[in-house]
């Protein structure tokens, strides 16, 4: 078996099966930011919601960017991960070509002059965040696992498959997971 990761910025917490909380079960976490004594920062990247962007925040291009719920925290605040890197002014870094946030309305600018594309940013209402120390608790309980992230994975257009997918290339400590019902008792 190899050896577990722990949780750090740009890694990704995947849910364990028997989790059943509204918001993670099945979920694929990126932590966008991990201190041990100031907590963490994460977004949900495979939970799509059915709402187009331009319906949450107005004066948005209207454009047609899928939209994802990044957690339970501030709801009806807008979040967003992009690989565009100082084209976006305040910025900050995740992991290799991954960034978060900056300067909204460059972001906007690029997409209205349709320099940025689905496949250059995701966005997300929410986030998901953690106490010091409460993730590893969670842990402890068996509520996640570690995987490292990458930038495929994140900006990855198929959210439904993701958490299985993810499972699966694991190997076979985690493969079996993939196929677990969403409902145990129907199984």
């Amino acid at each position: 078996m190899t050896p577990k990761l722990q949780p750090s910025q740009g890694r990704l917490l995947i849910s364990e099966p028997a989790l059943r909380d509204f918001y993670f079960s099945k979920s694929v976490v990126l932590l966008v930011e991990h201190s041990p004594d100031e907590g963490t920062f994460g977004l949900i990247i495979n939970k799509p919601v059915h709402l187009k962007l331009n319906e949450v925040v107005k004066d948005f291009p209207k454009i047609d960017f899928p939209l994802y719920l990044g957690g339970p925290v501030h709801p009806e605040r807008l979040f967003y991960l992009h690989t565009l890197g100082d084209k976006i002014p305040g910025s900050l870094h995740v992991f290799g070509d991954l960034y978060w946030g900056g300067e909204i309305k460059k972001l906007m600018e690029l997409i209205e002059l349709k320099l940025v594309g689905p496949s250059d940013v995701k966005f997300f209402i929410g986030y998901s965040g953690w106490e010091p120390g409460q993730l590893n608790r969670e842990m402890g309980e068996k509520s996640w696992i570690v995987t490292q992230a990458t930038l495929d994975c994140v900006l990855a257009d198929s959210p439904e498959t993701m958490w299985g997918s993810i499972l699966k290339k694991m190997g076979n400590d985690y493969a079996i997971w993939a196929n677990y019902p969403s409902d145990p008792i129907l199984n």
